[in-house]
């Protein structure tokens, strides 16, 4: 009896990420909203938050080897000279402006922060903020192309 014949054969193809811009984008946002609500969370428990991700560094041979490090986030609160919260969010290196001329979300108490946060995933994946994502991707690809 063949070897192949005792396997199950299928016709299966595997799942790509989706090549438009729009969906990486918002896909790209919300992960990084994830991240920030697992820090908030910490912080109002408490506890230390220190993801970590994969990266090659060489090793004592020599060779490259898959390390885990851990990864660097920065915060998206910030507080005021009043002692005020808020929250801004940064995409393709610039800070998105969520209306004309209002580019942060007024937090009060901090505990309400994971809150804010499930609200502004729900704004991304309904698409109300895909024009500033454009417009910052944009500006970042102008900018980088001048630099060469």
């Amino acid at each position: 009896m063949s070897i192949l014949k005792s396997l199950k054969l299928t016709n299966a193809k595997p799942v790509r990420s989706s090549d438009n811009p729009v969906e990486r984008a918002r896909d790209k946002v919300i992960s990084a909203l994830v991240e920030q609500k697992a820090m908030a969370e910490a912080k109002i428990a408490g506890q230390h938050f220190a993801p970590t991700h994969m990266v090659w560094r060489k090793g004592a041979d020599g060779q490259r080897v898959q390390v885990e490090a851990p990864k660097r986030l920065r915060a998206g609160w910030f507080t005021d000279a009043s002692g005020q919260f808020f929250f801004g969010l940064r995409y393709a290196g610039k800070t998105i402006e969520f209306a004309k001329d209002k580019n942060a979300v007024t937090i009060g108490e901090f505990a309400n922060l994971p809150g804010i946060i499930d609200k502004l995933i729900e704004a991304v994946r309904a698409g109300e903020l895909d024009d500033q994502f454009a417009q910052a991707s944009a500006e970042r690809g102008s900018m980088l192309r001048k630099a060469n």
